[in-house]
């Protein structure tokens, strides 16, 4: 038997967490909507292992990236990692396996990252990914922020900027700029431009090397930077898709820190809300092909389900979302076969029930049922078994009535 210490027993290690019922039942909540959306936009599901080859993983999301990663040797001495996030593990099944293009696949799995904790960031959290692989046009990145803000809106956001960019964009600013070498690394620190501001990033930019010269250059082209060809077709695109110009705009200090975007990039931002983008995308094209795979265009996002949740639990966007989904608690009141016999009909109603399994007193079966949330509390005494009858209590209003099996199906399907 393993003994743990005291502080081993009482707390989670840190930037991993447990999930409540009632924290459970946003974050369901959530995934559910952002599933329906994903299948009404004809995304189809997937899964990866939580482990991957450590080659598989390094080398693709950049040297920043690497440092976040999971690895150790497994007891076969193999040097596995866990996986740092889904797209690359996609990648890996479509130079694997021979999948029919386009493929519009969505993902909602765990990843993990050697992060440091804040709010919003985590060293476990739930991704959740979409992203349409075999296709190098303008509609299908348009349609992957199309289902950001479908997304967004249904969980009641009010208040969300898109903001847009391009590689493509930003490659030609650095070399106007006369920047043609490390330019991943100058992209780097420029993506911190939201955290740290330009002056923050001028600093960063010198201690790399730039002169005074060449940095003022740089920030002269990025504020006077326009979308190319292939952005305005995007936005035309999203025009066509029925999204608002107001929901997105151009950003030309936009990086995303992950090298393998090729051309357009993108990150949602809630207003009000100190928590950094909840979604963040863009195009890939050369991945496949670098994990050995063929040469397969792509583009897609993260939706930031665990950020997503944090703020709809700040702003109370769901208000109505109960603590459970058990509608009816039926008492354990000295009528056990009667009470399984209702709570069996109930479920083959498809309404969700409960059986208190201990015969104690009504009052704490009662105070049970409150605690969890749970709207109607159903008793078969000895008087109601010899009636055939039950007796339904709301507990959110007092009102109690008297009803055949028939009647409490009725009332509770409509409740």
């Amino acid at each position: 038997m393993i003994k743990l210490a005291m502080s081993d027993k009482s707390t989670t290690l840190k930037g991993f967490r447990d999930f409540l019922p009632s924290q459970m039942a946003v974050r369901n909540s959530v995934k559910n909507i952002c599933i329906d959306a994903f299948e009404l936009f004809g995304f189809q599901p997937l899964e990866t292992p939580t482990l991957e080859y450590a080659s598989v993983l390094k080398g693709k999301n950049g040297q920043e990236a690497d440092k976040l990663l999971y690895t150790f040797k497994d007891k076969g001495d193999r040097e596995v990692g866990l996986k740092y996030d889904l797209t690359v593990p996609t990648a890996r099944v479509l130079s694997t396996y021979n999948i029919a293009l386009p493929f519009k696949r969505y993902q909602i799995q765990p990843v993990f990252r050697a992060d440091n904790t804040q709010k919003g960031r985590y060293r476990e959290f739930l991704q959740c990914d979409i992203d349409i692989f075999g296709s190098s046009l303008p509609n299908t990145d348009a349609e992957i922020i199309a289902i950001t803000y479908y997304i967004l809106s249904k969980l009641n956001f009010k208040k969300f900027s898109i903001r847009i960019n391009s590689r493509n964009v930003l490659k030609q600013i650095l070399s106007a700029s006369g920047i043609e070498k490390d330019q991943n690394s100058i992209l780097q620190s420029l993506d911190k431009f939201q955290k740290i501001g330009e002056d923050g990033v001028k600093k960063e930019l010198n201690q790399k090397g730039l002169d005074s010269s060449q940095i003022d250059k740089l920030f002269e082209y990025i504020k006077t930077a326009q979308p190319d060809d292939y952005l305005n077709k995007v936005f035309e695109n999203l025009i066509d898709f029925g999204i608002p110009s107001s929901a997105f705009t151009f950003d030309p200090t936009l990086v995303r820190g992950l090298d393998y975007y090729t051309g357009p990039i993108f990150e949602t931002y809630v207003e009000d809300q100190n928590i950094g983008s909840v979604t963040g995308g863009g195009r890939y094209d050369n991945l496949v092909k670098t994990l050995g795979g063929p040469d397969i265009p792509a583009v897609g996002t993260t939706i930031g389900l665990d950020r997503i949740v944090d703020c709809i639990t700040e702003l109370n966007l769901l208000p109505d979302l109960g603590k459970t989904k058990t509608k009816v608690l039926i008492a354990n009141f000295g009528e056990e076969k009667k009470s399984i016999e209702l709570l069996s009909k109930l479920r083959q109603e498809n309404i969700p029930s409960f059986f208190y399994p201990n015969p104690e007193k009504l009052g704490k079966q009662i105070k049970y049922a409150d605690t969890l949330g749970i709207k109607f509390i159903a008793i078969i005494g000895p008087d109601e078994a010899k009636n055939k009858l039950i007796t339904i209590k709301n507990l959110l209003t007092g009102d109690q009535k008297t009803v055949n099996s028939k009647q409490i199906t009725e009332l509770l399907l409509i409740s």
